[in-house]
């Protein structure tokens, strides 16, 4: 890998401090690291690899000092102000918000799956929704071996995928308090709605909007048939997905076991007889894709079944944006 200057932008929330631990876990050659937030956060201190580093102000002369690299964990009205910004002063912006997901320009990429349209970027790479990361990992393989007609989604995600608040919120709604950012308690709870919020949709949430466009996008299959139901769990960390498909071939079940045991970052865990199958427990604080229970669905020729999770804050949005990272130095 090649030495590189970096730099996290929201270097002080949830997921820009996933960032700096997952810098410092997998030992990237940073030659200087830089950290920015906002004018609240200015001047907070942070130890990176047993160095201390004092937080900047975010501004627009914040890339003039030469940045090879910057991981971004902002809004998406402020990704829209200083990506573009940073692009222009040479440094390749990896955007963890959903500002750039959808523009053609912008490659939308897991490392795993499509890796290598990382050569396409104009300086602004996209980070997928942390839904839409795992899902992929899952479906590419199957993809590859049978072809993809249609895929069903219903996802169970965690109230850190909400930031602060929503963890916050579960915190304050176990003990009966009422919820500042979520609309309704989540403690013993499930809420059927993640997003926002436009009739002219079809009664579907921006959360479900954007699985399935990034779906199609980061396969390259802009005409892929798919439908998600996204809800919002009582758990802390952790998405997780049960994902019906319909493949286009037929497919041996054995073979589908294989394929997804062998595939780069997947865990498969399988084994219902004895209470082994994929949950949010085991996936919070590592990196992979944990897949099981799977099965056909015998309601249908060549369908599937599998249960699909991934702790959100890291492959489902830290860890992938780090691969990137390392994608571009090699």
């Amino acid at each position: 890998m090649k030495p590189f200057t970096c730099a996290v932008v929201g270097a002080t929330g949830m997921v820009g401090k996933s960032f700096l631990q997952i810098l410092e876990e997998r030992k990237l050659p940073i030659t200087e690291l830089h950290l920015f937030a906002s004018a609240k956060s200015a001047g907070t201190e942070i130890v990176f690899d047993g160095q201390p580093l004092t937080v900047k102000e975010l501004s627009p002369s914040s890339f003039d000092i030469g940045i090879d690299i910057a991981l971004f964990a902002v809004s998406n009205g402020l990704s829209k102000i200083y990506a573009p910004i940073a692009a222009k002063k040479g440094c390749i912006v990896v955007d963890n918000s959903s500002a750039w997901r959808m523009d053609p320009q912008v490659p939308l990429i897991v490392p795993e799956v499509n890796g290598g349209e990382l050569k396409n970027h104009n300086g602004i790479i996209a980070n997928p929704n942390c839904c839409a990361c795992p899902v992929v990992a899952a479906l590419k393989p199957l993809h590859d071996a049978f072809g993809l007609k249609r895929v069903v989604i219903s996802t169970y995600q965690s109230v850190s995928g909400a930031g602060v608040g929503g963890w916050k919120d579960l915190d304050a709604t176990l003990k009966g308090e009422a919820p500042k950012h979520l609309p309704h308690p989540i403690a013993n709870n499930l809420i059927p709605f993640i997003g926002t919020y436009d009739p002219d949709d079809g009664g579907y949430t921006g959360e479900e909007i954007k699985l399935m466009a990034e779906v199609r996008k980061i396969l390259n299959l802009p005409d892929l048939l798919i439908t998600a139901t996204c809800v919002r769990v009582p758990v802390y960390v952790g998405h997780s997905l049960s994902v019906n498909v319909e493949l286009v071939k037929s497919f041996d079940l054995e073979h589908v076991r294989n394929l997804l045991t062998n595939s780069s970052g997947i865990a498969f865990g399988d084994d219902p007889a004895q209470n082994r199958y994929p949950m949010p427990i085991i996936a919070a604080g590592n990196d992979a894709v944990h897949i099981g229970r799977l099965r056909r669905d015998e309601s249908l020729k060549n369908g599937l079944n599998m249960f699909v999770v991934c702790d959100n804050i890291r492959k489902g949005a830290a860890t992938n944006a780090v691969q990137i990272a390392e994608g571009l130095i090699c």
